[in-house]
């Protein structure tokens, strides 16, 4: 008879730096069976299931971040507290002052953990100091519950959130609204990545009793098993077996398998990203809680505008309604607009790392917004607009051909490809243009189309073409993006530099089956992760029913098969999501 291992198991309890607790894990999947087992059993025990929810949410955060959940504890007090104070101030410049304490003090803790390094760095590059960088631990998710504390104490200071100290009217009941709000900051599903929830849509859910329908247990499985497949089959597999390696050394690789890569990463990040928040929010369903919709199919976005209300949703509405709009929005001129969305797109690209390239990459979306405003019709709905720029195609073209200008003259100026290379040169040009005439080509094809046969009409055709440049629009940002990850051996201008000058002038068409021999299997996987990505709302929509009312044996029986495909295509190391180091 086999022993257990207690001994262990017992590991479990203890925080290791080298293998945190994540979602795609068998330690993960043991401990929430026996969570909700509990959970199930304190079902109608409104503070006793809070407070056992809030201790595993801590032991959560504990195995993932070791003692730093404490940070998360301070946090939640800090927050609790200044919101209290905000509601209670009587006078109008009182309030801005708590409130400009609660922003110093979440942010001056997110800036410390995240961005001390980055400006002493840039700060010893430009003035010529010798500021020694310091070694400094990011704990998982302190972008994201800092976020979430902020929205509390910003909607309070706005009108539109009455603080949950406002119910206080004895001690039981202040300790039962504090673990309220430390419920909603530490909320485990989505503690670590989001989706980033707002106080005014999560508390009201937290004394209701869960429903757990069958419908809606359904759903959570339906999710978290998507979720699974997405992050640990399609993009570990993709990110394991080709795009690591390749953004690692991009001048090993041909330009075919660079821009194989870049497609690789667009669909890596998705999968990973979003199976991360359909995790969370299937297993929020579980428990009983709502968590908002993350991501709306974004590569079918036919403008950059519509690719921000399908990515990241959560984020970005944050950003619009917490940081464009109040410095502003578009409310105050046609230039301060195009500043207030650069200044917001720069942010959001700051949030994300701190690098450089994470920077040009929120600047390019931002230059981006701002283009498309213009060509687009800008503010003004009532203004007439050429028979040119109706179609759809054509701002997206002009988007790309200025993104694709921008990453030329980055090649050209970092000068890693050596001017004096007359070949390599004429393959940049060459390729430069073979891709822009390829576009204009497209566009073409897609207004004679819609012409013909649409009378130009809505421009059916023309927003096939339109969703195809907005995609590699993304993509190419993409590149900026992936070149910023951590621990990566290249810099990251050096890393992008050296991927856009391999797809543009290091294309060999000859390699072609060469490719395919050596990595058809990742190809297949990359083209599996956009067919389930375009599949269509009805389609899914029914998936959900059939689920849903299927009996239980066959939905165990589907679980049984995701955990053996996973198990199957599992690498060596557990993989952690990408947006665990934002």
């Amino acid at each position: 008879m086999t022993e257990i291992d207690w001994l262990n198991w017992a590991q479990i309890l203890v925080y290791d730096p080298r293998h945190p607790l994540m979602f795609n894990t068998v330690d993960f999947l043991v401990l929430f069976i026996l969570f909700f087992a509990g959970y199930v059993m304190l079902i109608k025990r409104f503070n006793l299931r809070i407070l056992y929810t809030l201790l595993f949410s801590l032991y959560f955060y504990y195995q993932s971040s070791g003692w730093y959940f404490f940070l998360l504890i301070g946090s939640t007090l800090v927050d609790f507290g200044l919101g209290h104070a905000i509601y209670s101030a009587p006078q109008k410049w009182k309030k801005r002052l708590i409130l400009l304490l609660s922003l110093v003090v979440n942010l001056g803790l997110l800036g410390y953990f995240k961005y001390t390094n980055f400006f002493l760095g840039a700060l010893n590059d430009m003035v010529g100091t010798n500021f020694a960088l310091r070694a400094i631990f990011l704990p998982v998710g302190i972008s994201f519950f800092t976020f979430q504390t902020l929205s509390y104490s910003i909607d309070i200071y706005r009108g539109k959130l009455v603080p949950l100290t406002a119910e206080v009217h004895s001690w039981s009941s202040f300790w039962a609204r504090l673990l309220d709000f430390a419920f909603f900051v530490s909320f485990f599903p989505q503690l670590v990545a989001g989706p980033i929830v707002r106080a005014a849509d999560f508390i009201p859910q937290i004394r209701k009793k869960p429903m757990l329908s069958r419908a809606a247990i359904s759903k959570g499985f339906l999710l978290i098993m998507g979720g699974v497949i997405k992050k640990a089959v399609i993009s570990d597999y993709i990110s394991v077996n080709f795009v690591d390696r390749v953004f690692e050394s991009p001048f090993l690789y041909s330009g075919a398998e660079n821009l194989l890569a870049a497609y690789g990463y667009a669909i890596q990040i998705y999968c990973d990203f979003s199976g991360y928040s359909d995790i969370a929010i299937g297993l929020a369903l579980l428990l009983g809680f709502v968590l908002p919709e993350n991501f709306r199919h974004p590569y079918r976005a036919f403008s950059l505008q519509d690719f921000w209300r399908r990515w990241h949703i959560s984020l970005s509405t944050w950003l619009r309604d917490y940081l464009y709009i109040s410095l502003g929005g578009n409310r105050k001129g046609k230039i301060r607009t195009y500043v207030n969305l650069m200044i917001t797109m720069l942010l959001g690209g700051l949030w994300h790392g701190a690098s450089w390239v994470f920077i040009i990459w929120g600047g390019l979306h931002g230059i981006g917004l701002a283009l498309e405003r213009t060509v687009a019709g800008g503010q003004d709905p009532h203004r007439k607009k050429s028979l040119f720029w109706q179609n759809p195609a054509s701002s997206a073209l002009f988007l790309l051909s200025v993104v694709h200008l921008v990453g030329f003259i980055l090649i050209i100026y970092r000068g890693q490809v050596g001017l004096v290379d007359a070949d390599l040169v004429q393959n940049l040009l060459w390729g430069n243009t073979l891709i822009w005439l390829t576009w204009i080509l497209l566009w073409l094809i897609g207004w004679l189309i819609d012409l013909t046969r649409y009378q130009l009409v809505r421009y059916p055709f023309s927003r096939v073409v339109s969703t195809l440049f907005i995609f590699h629009f993304v993509t190419f940002c993409w590149v900026f993006f992936r070149a910023g990850a951590i621990g990566a051996s290249l810099a990251p201008l050096e890393a992008t530099e050296a991927i856009l000058s391999q797809i543009l002038g290091g294309f060999d068409w000859t390699l072609t089956t060469q490719i395919w021999r050596a990595y058809h299997t990742v190809i297949m996987v990359i083209v599996l992760g956009f067919l389930l990505h375009y599949v269509p709302q009805r389609l899914r929509t029914k998936a959900e029913q059939w689920f849903a009312q299927s009996p239980v044996i066959i939905q165990s029986l589907m679980l049984a098969i995701v955990i053996w495909i996973v198990i199957q295509t599992a690498s060596a190391d557990v993989v952690p999501f990408i947006y665990f180091q934002f």
